[in-house]
């Protein structure tokens, strides 16, 4: 059971320390000091929406402004993302609505795993786009400092890597089962040394993982069966030996 826990603290540790290089403008102190770039105000940026007679094609995310001309076929005048051309539509890119109500750079709803989502977003634009400064209102003040908005972002982006890292660290000490159904049989469920995509050196036997305060229910492979037996959160299936590395389960 120590092992498990180290792994988990491990996990933790790393994700804090290895947040991908790419969000190290909008992440920590550097955000702190605010990036040293253009400002644009909301009605700037709107000058950029790749009409005809605009300035150019840029659009923001967390308030952060990208030269999108090179992805004209997306994101020009009859692409599939041109309603977010000239505009900071972070909303969006988590939601997919592409209403005039949902895109707004207001993320406040985002859970913190899906604040981590949007900034693989923010890496990517950072990654194959021309940074061109940021958008002054939401996420920055007409100075460059960041807003209490995008510290709060910032805030839910670390607790989404400690949720995620833990989770990370649950899959690997309870790896997913195999499952199949047949309409003769019914379901099955089963252990093998790399069900759920964890390769290992040992099977398991399926249990079923409660997840305490949610009704939610999946099949995991446990090492240690005796440890199993005394966790509360580890069911064995019904009608199936407590050793047995597969179980018929009916529907699942």
């Amino acid at each position: 059971m120590l092992s498990y826990v180290l792994v988990a603290f491990l996990s933790v540790l790393l994700a804090v320390l290895f947040i991908p290089r790419e969000w190290s403008v909008t992440f920590g102190n550097k955000s702190s000091q605010g990036p040293s770039a253009r400002l644009l105000s909301k009605r700037e940026l709107s000058l950029y929406d790749g009409e005809e007679g605009s300035k150019g094609l840029y659009l923001a995310i967390l308030g952060q402004v990208f030269d999108v001309s090179r992805g004209h076929k997306h994101y020009g005048p009859g692409g599939a993302y041109h309603v977010m051309a000239g505009k900071d539509a972070s909303l969006a890119f988590i939601t997919g609505d592409f209403t005039e109500m949902g895109l707004t750079d207001d993320v406040s709803s985002l859970s913190p795993l899906q604040v981590v989502a949007l900034y693989d977003w923010l890496a990517f634009y950072q990654r194959d786009y021309r940074t061109v400064g940021m958008v002054i209102g939401q996420f920055y003040s007409d100075t460059g400092q960041p807003t209490q908005a995008l510290l709060q972002v910032e805030a839910s982006l670390a607790e989404g890597q400690r949720i995620k890292a833990q989770s990370e660290a649950e899959m690997v000490r309870f790896p997913a089962c195999n499952s199949e159904w047949s309409a003769a049989r019914g379901g099955r469920v089963w252990c093998s040394t790399k069900s759920g995509g964890v390769v290992r050196d040992w099977k398991g036997v399926p249990r079923k993982l409660f997840s305490p305060g949610s009704s939610s229910v999946r099949c995991v492979c446990v090492e240690d069966q005796s440890a199993a037996d005394e966790d509360p959160n580890l069911q064995k299936y019904d009608r199936c030996p407590s050793h047995s590395d597969s179980c018929y389960v009916g529907e699942y």
